[in-house]
């Protein structure tokens, strides 16, 4: 199986799906397969077709289980190896983190260690009711870098996110969702459908608002020293000046669904 065999990459409509496609492994990832993922994510971001990103795993047993062990004597067995694989999973999580447009991590089944740390990179993350959870960097020894504590930080609290980390053990998707960690939980059978018609109705509204709101938000978590205030303004400014703003009050004393188009 090829790389583009691992990373499975397609457009619905207005909606671009990212499918990590190793089901023998739970969708453990490999070097290559973190960067086919920062490559497809720049296409959807350069595309103005898309405006909503979904993330998921193949197979339905697991979304992402952290990284392929199998490819450990291959990628990380040196410094010069480790530092390359660290450097690309950074990369790849500051793509999904930073993406300019909404994306919805779809997760059924096993979401483990680095698979956590991707759902944490989108912004809403909706799941089954049988999904387990867990970081067990505590049972392998491993050191957790501080960006990616933060988004946990950011999501559940410091209580939750300790919980999560000292004691390693799986959460079930019940649990996860006390925490804030997922938006919805869902049955098994209803998660598909739920999601895409979920990701339709972001794509469907206005994606100046959608847009300035995904990237205010992640302003008011950044330290106030790297805030860009001014840009939050023009962002708010730009949507108030748009044609889609002209379209939304027509549509809505028309008693129609608005025609946006980023304009």
């Amino acid at each position: 199986m090829t790389v583009t065999d691992k990373m499975l990459s397609r457009t619905e409509g207005s909606v671009g799906y990212l499918t990590f496609n190793n089901p023998e492994r739970h969708n453990a990832v490999s070097l290559d397969m973190w960067e086919a993922a920062e490559g497809y994510l720049d296409t959807f971001r350069n595309d103005p077709k898309i405006r909503v990103v979904v993330v998921t795993g193949a197979g339905g047993k697991a979304f992402v289980s952290g990284a392929d062990i199998s490819k450990f004597a291959d990628e990380r067995a040196t410094k010069e190896g480790s530092d390359r694989y660290n450097e690309a999973v950074d990369r790849a999580y500051e793509a999904f983190y930073s993406f300019p447009k909404p994306t919805i991590a779809m997760i059924r089944g096993y979401c483990i260690g680095g698979g956590v740390g991707l759902a944490l990179c989108c912004d809403m993350r909706i799941c089954t009711e049988g999904s387990k959870f867990a970081v067990p960097a505590a049972k392998l020894a491993l050191g957790y870098r501080y960006a990616g504590l933060k988004k946990l930080v950011d999501l559940v609290g410091p209580s939750f996110a300790k919980e999560i980390f000292f004691t390693a053990r799986q959460f079930s998707a019940a649990e996860v969702q006390m925490m804030g960690l997922v938006n919805r939980v869902l049955p098994d059978a209803e998660l598909e459908s739920y999601v895409k018609n979920y990701a339709e109705t972001i794509a469907g509204n206005a994606p100046l608002t959608v847009d300035s709101v995904k990237f205010i938000v992640a302003q008011a978590l950044a330290d106030e020293s790297k805030r860009d205030l001014k840009k939050c303004e023009a962002m708010v400014q730009a949507c108030f000046a748009s044609n889609d703003y002209t379209e939304g009050r027509k549509a809505f004393m028309e008693k129609r669904k608005p025609k946006f188009t980023g304009s």
